[in-house]
């Protein structure tokens, strides 16, 4: 701008500062705001708009994830969850640890891995290698993945355990009473529906020699901790569950079992009874939140930074696990409690429960090659009150998909930009005056923010993706009432005003959308010219980062494309993946290289197999080789499932 063009706008600013008003008139506050802003957007002078006080690191965990079956939608849920809030803390300027893994011991694996023939090291290696397939499949940003056969683990487990002999609460007894494999959980008569466990499973009646915890010493402690922290555990309705079942008093846990051997030994000397005990699976298994940050060093970075974790997310069948013995295990071991356990509920299917026999058990992999991560991320965080019960549809998936990814978003990105691309030689328009209608969406756009941070720490996710479409539609009205299409010939400097307008609410639509829809995100910020790091930060939110007057747009392209369904196909045939309009597809020359990186990366996982590596090192290139399947088209021979291998006669004998 001219500077004379610069005095006029900055009159009505230092006209108020100088006379000191108090209390401006609602035109003369507008006024100030209109011409405040235009000087900053066209002289290119930014401030701050996030705060520069550091901010707590975050340590925050899904459960890790049982190996006795493949992993299904309710996996995804829960992980989901967890990348969605790390994602948001990151962007909003925590330091973040996103732990997720397997749990590998116990009873069901040693059996299920007879079953299948294998060792129950090679089993858990398969199966968690499944758990880790998601990890790229789904976008999911997870620091580590850790497995409960890790050297490093055993250490842990064995340290927590001495730490509870030495507080006293271990004492060697007998069992008698009825346990459920499929659960790893013991249950007494009252708990029993119809002879099952309360999730269903069976149960049978078990007597053998075990340690027991003295949990029952906890109960009133817990208790007290419970009512005194609110927020301990979520949502209330659980926290409410939890405080009824300690009503009655706590029983002492057995945590030791003598009649299988695939687990963590119990350390120390020889028990009196001459049986060797293998920790109990849920105690070996909770300590991996500590395992992840060094324990049993409490000196450890990780430790000093994370502990005690920020989040647990886990389903509502194994709340009482992280609510009641976890954290009584913790002040046994004198360890500070995690400051929030939140549970979320069950996915049905079309109103049934999934189930294997029914025949209704949604594959999530299936599901992501059909339709791409985001519109699965999008639905699952959006339709559902984030912990109740909710019932899955695919018909519903596509339909969120296409109103609010396709046609709420989408269309309203390719709209403004390609006629900002025609009309302003494919730049940022500058803007003139702006009106009370500009200011008002500008100012939702960047208010957002903290309604965002709201939702993410009360653990009603759910709201973030409402919070984002209300934005969206905003802008919609927006651009529908104020018609740039008509201002082009009649007021051009109007028109470029609304497009101004209408790229920046887009921009601020793209940071928020990251932690969801974490490709849509990168897209709509690639149209924008935005480049990665701090300008895709929420530190970026508010008019400090404002894309500037005559800044280049790349030419536009549609970020998300409508789901065809089944039934408009043309044949009746599935949609292509909507993923594929977020990429673009590989040339023959990039898919070859690629193929040939797969290859590379498939053999160090076989050669690292063949060496006896540890699992963390074989992890790693797993997770790489996954990484490299994923990039790859979803059709791709290399990312068919292997033929399953029929056993052989000898092997059945």
């Amino acid at each position: 701008a001219a500077p004379e063009a610069l005095d006029r706008m900055r009159q009505p600013v230092l006209a108020a500062m100088l006379l000191g008003l108090a209390s401006p008139s609602r035109g003369a506050s507008l006024a100030a705001a209109r011409a405040s802003r235009a000087l900053r957007v066209r002289s290119g002078r930014a401030f701050a708009s996030a705060s520069a006080v550091a901010k707590e690191p975050r340590f925050i965990t899904t459960p890790i994830y049982y190996v006795n079956g493949q992993p299904h939608i309710g996996h995804v849920y829960t992980s989901l969850a967890c990348d969605v809030v790390a994602r948001f803390s990151r962007l909003d300027g925590h330091k973040v640890l996103f732990l997720t893994g397997t749990d590998e011991h116990g009873q069901k694996v040693e059996q299920s891995a007879c079953k299948a023939g294998e060792s129950p090291q090679d089993f858990a290696d398969r199966v968690s290698d499944t758990f880790r397939a998601l990890l790229p499949l789904y976008d999911f940003s997870a620091d580590q993945f850790i497995r409960t056969t890790e050297a490093r683990h055993k250490e842990a487990a064995a340290a927590l355990w001495s730490a509870l002999v030495e507080s006293g609460d271990l004492y060697l007894g007998a069992y008698e009473g009825w346990y459920s494999v499929r659960d790893e959980c013991f249950y007494t008569e009252e708990e029993l529906v119809d002879g099952n466990a309360p999730t269903g499973a069976e149960v049978e009646w078990v007597a053998e020699s075990s340690y027991f915890f003295r949990l029952s010493r906890y109960r009133q402690r817990l208790e007290e901790h419970i009512l005194a922290n609110p927020d301990f555990i979520g949502p209330a309705s659980r926290r409410n569950e939890v405080l009824a079942f300690m009503r009655d008093g706590l029983r002492d846990l057995s945590v030791s079992r003598t009649t299988f051997t695939w687990g963590v030994p119990v350390p120390g000397p020889p028990p009196p009874d001459g049986l060797s005990h293998v920790m109990y699976v849920w105690l070996d298994a909770l300590t991996n939140y500590l395992t992840a940050l060094g324990y049993p060093d409490t000196e450890a970075a990780d430790f000093r930074s994370f502990w005690p974790a920020s989040l647990h997310v886990v389903g509502k069948d194994i709340l009482r696990f992280h609510a009641i013995y976890w954290p009584a295990f913790l002040m046994a071991a004198g360890l500070p409690l995690p400051k929030r356990v939140f549970a979320h509920g069950w996915w049905m299917n079309e109103g049934e429960k999934m189930s294997k026999s029914v025949g209704n058990v949604v594959d999530p992999v299936a599901l992501v090659q059909r339709y791409g991560p985001d519109p699965v991320r999008h639905f699952l965080l959006s339709d559902v009150t984030f912990g109740a019960d909710g019932d899955f549809s695919e018909k519903k998936l596509v339909e969120s998909s296409n109103a609010k990814l396709a046609n709420e978003l989408g269309n309203l990105a390719y709209r403004t930009l390609s006629f900002t691309q025609k009309q302003c030689g494919g730049a940022v328009p500058a803007p003139d005056a702006f009106s009370e209608d500009d200011l008002q969406l500008l100012a939702e756009a960047a208010a957002l923010l903290p309604q965002l941070r709201t939702h993410v720490d009360s653990m009603a996710l759910h709201r973030y993706s409402q919070g984002v479409s209300g934005l969206a539609s905003a802008a919609n009205r927006y651009i529908d009432v104020q018609a740039p299409w008509a201002l082009k010939k009649s007021e051009p400097a109007r028109m470029r005003t609304v497009l101004y307008v209408l790229i920046e609410v887009l921009r601020h639509l793209a940071l928020y959308s990251q932690p969801v829809t974490p490709r849509i995100g990168a897209a709509l910020l690639e149209q924008l010219g935005v480049p990665e790091g701090g300008g895709r930060s929420f530190a970026a939110v508010g008019e400090g980062s404002a894309l500037q007057p005559g800044q280049p747009l790349p030419p536009p392209r549609i970020v998300f494309q409508r789901i065809e369904e089944a039934d408009e196909a043309e044949g009746g045939g599935e949609a292509p993946p909507p993923a594929a309009a977020l990429t673009a597809a590989l040339t023959a020359a990039e898919e070859a290289a690629l193929v040939a990186e797969v290859g590379a990366a498939g053999e160090r996982v076989r050669s690292l197999k063949e060496s006896g590596a540890g699992s963390e090192e074989v992890g790693g290139a797993v997770a790489t080789l996954l990484e490299l399947k994923a990039r790859l088209p979803p059709d791709h021979e290399l990312n068919a499932k292997p033929a399953k291998k029929k056993k052989s006669k000898a092997a059945k004998a």
